[in-house]
């Protein structure tokens, strides 16, 4: 899945190597600060389930830079994560 960052598809995807870096960044963190996977994975790694997210188009920048969740979730994912408190 690390690959993937070589090839120009998933860079396109995105809009360009800065904001694939920063939606990645962005994503980490969500993700080790407890946020949910949205894709079905058997990798552990962090980095591959934001890579399989964004493959998938799961998850986007928006405007202002934030990742925006988008599509349907696959069945047996979690979801995302979101703080009762905050709606």
């Amino acid at each position: 899945m690390l690959e993937d960052l070589k090839e120009e598809e998933i860079v396109n995807k995105v809009g360009g190597r800065f904001k694939l870096s920063t939606l990645i960044q962005k994503r980490l963190v969500q993700l080790n600060a407890g946020s949910r996977p949205l894709v079905v994975s058997k990798s552990e790694n962090k980095m591959e389930v934001v890579l399989q997210e964004i493959l998938e188009d799961k998850i986007f920048l928006d405007g202002s830079h934030e990742v925006k969740v988008t599509g349907e979730l696959q069945e047996g994912a979690a979801g995302p994560n979101i703080n009762p408190l905050s709606v």
